[in-house]
């Protein structure tokens, strides 16, 4: 028996105020319901530090193919984000705008994935989350195309818009499917690796701007690759099996027979958790904000104010993300024993301690150093995401839930690359050839010491549900939802309290199922 814990409250202040308190805890505070529906709060030890290739050995063949592709579609959708982000200077050349209009097209792609991750988030959890990523995948390969063909800004600035909207759907599917086989013990070394797609696609694409070279046209050349990719994945997921989760699912009569039927249980799930969603997508936009902020203008910051050419740019990018693909494995695989929090915490902390050593050095050395560390943070806090954002999630939208306030979070943030552009060309510092240059680290710089400071005081008073279970949700708790569902509606009655608890199953000694109530 665990040491009995207060309950957890269900207002926000005394939320918080717990939350703040269980950070300094070793253990966690979780709550259990027995199998006579009693619910009770428990201190929870954390798993002990395991050999993360015996981790690894846990997952079966299944779970690695589920994996693999969901890891290939996430990479290939940051390849085809970043093939625009990375040649910012070559597209303002070729369009002869400034390199803050070319920015627009970044605004625009972030703003409109919200809508794609709430139309093929929800599609994944009604459908399956096979279709949805194969047409998602291929259509993004479609729109790398059309922008090569783009023949004005206008179409240009238009296309993109269009591939925000595809784009956003991957990453909640993505995520799901990669996540939901993978043992509980595991997952935060998983998460981890996951959420590295983001970087690997990032590095690749640097690769591949290195490998085309500086001049203006070699633009196109990259859109090709990132096409190449994103087809090629959408046609490889045709080959593979539908989810085991959603079959399960399916089977015990867990999915809505109609659309209006899967809204009313949608409208349930948002009037009982509306404070996660709104926790999880002040959240994501903090992170959203971290990310583009610190990595979006990167090789323009080197290429205006540190005089690096395209290919010491590419390099010295190339590395910049490899830091971040090790940090983020390295931290999401520690945070199963130190806490999703925590290592969130510590890692936005050192981050911003090291925003002198990022914009200060001169040279493409210093610069990749510096750019390696600073990521390794980053992008370390952001290996505990995909997990954390699963855990947190009401357990029938664990498709939708992820990848929705993930891109709200992305829509809210999606000026983050014009501003920081806006600010910098219209503002000068000394270059480093002594002539004026556009003030690109001192804007990148004060911007992320803000939002790492805004994640750590949201992230302390927010919630943790690590170790969380996925496996199944109990016969006819889904009915119960419909059933609140359609009452709702007639209005005959009030939202339940409560959300996702766990159950004891006593004869293993642990957390086994999820109940939704």
């Amino acid at each position: 028996m665990n040491e009995p814990a207060d309950p957890i409250p269900t207002g926000i202040l005394a939320t918080a105020k717990q939350s703040w308190g269980d950070l300094f805890r070793w253990k966690q505070r979780v709550s259990v319901v027995n199998a006579h529906g009693e619910t009770r709060a428990e201190w929870v030890s954390p798993d002990p530090i395991q050999n993360p290739i015996s981790l690894l050995w846990q997952l079966s063949l299944r779970d690695w193919i589920f994996f693999i592709v969901g890891f290939c579609a996430w990479t290939a959708d940051a390849f085809d984000f970043h093939a625009l982000s990375i040649q910012t200077v070559k597209l303002a050349d070729y369009y002869d705008r400034s390199k803050t209009d070319i920015s627009t097209a970044i605004t625009l792609t972030l703003l409109l994935r919200s809508v794609g991750a709430a139309a093929f988030g929800l599609a994944g959890d009604r459908f399956g989350r096979k279709w949805p990523m194969v047409i998602n995948m291929l259509v993004l390969g479609v729109l790398q195309i059309a922008t090569i063909y783009s023949q004005t800004f206008s179409q240009f600035l238009a296309v993109r818009s269009l591939f925000g909207l595809f784009m956003g759907g991957v990453y909640g599917n993505a995520i799901a499917m990669a996540l939901e086989h993978c043992p509980v013990n595991a997952r935060g070394l998983m998460s981890g690796i996951l959420q590295q797609g983001y970087s690997l696609g990032y590095v690749l694409a640097a690769c591949a701007n290195l490998g085309v070279g500086g001049a203006v046209e070699t633009w196109k050349t990259v859109f090709w690759i990132a096409a190449g990719l994103s087809i090629g994945v959408g046609v490889i997921r045709i080959f593979f099996p539908e989810s085991q989760q959603f079959i399960d699912a399916k089977r015990s009569g867990h999915q809505a027979t109609d659309a209006a039927s899967f809204w009313r249980e949608t409208k349930a799930i948002l009037a009982q958790e509306w404070k996660m969603c709104i926790y999880c997508v002040i959240l994501m936009t903090w992170f959203n904000y971290y990310s583009h902020t610190s990595q979006d203008s990167y090789t323009t910051f080197m290429r205006t104010q540190k005089g690096l050419e395209n290919a010491g740019a590419s390099r010295a990018s190339i590395l910049m993300k490899t830091g971040a693909c090790v940090g983020g494995t390295i931290i999401g695989y520690l945070s199963q024993f130190f806490g999703r929090r925590r290592a969130i915490i510590v890692s936005a902390f050192l981050s911003a301690c090291l925003i002198p050593a990022w914009i200060l050095p001169q040279g493409e050395r210093s610069l990749s150093a510096s750019g390696f560390f600073l990521q390794f943070f980053v992008q370390g806090a952001w290996g505990v995401i995909p997990i954390h954002l699963n855990e947190l999630s009401p357990p029938a939208f664990r498709s939708s839930f992820p990848g929705i306030t993930y891109q709200v979070g992305n829509m809210i943030s999606s000026p983050s690359a014009q501003i920081v552009n806006a600010i910098a060309e219209s503002t000068w510092v000394k270059g480093v050839t002594g002539e004026p240059a556009p003030a690109y680290g001192p804007t990148m710089g004060v911007a992320t010491a803000i939002i790492a400071t805004g994640i750590m005081v949201t992230t302390a008073f927010g919630p943790e549900k690590r170790g969380r279970r996925f496996e199944t949700v109990v016969l006819g708790a889904q009915d119960e939802i419909t059933a609140k569902a359609t009452a709702l509606e007639d209005g005959l009655e009030k939202p339940v309290e409560g959300g996702s608890v766990e159950v004891e199953d006593a004869s293993k000694g642990g957390l086994e199922k999820e109940v939704k109530v």
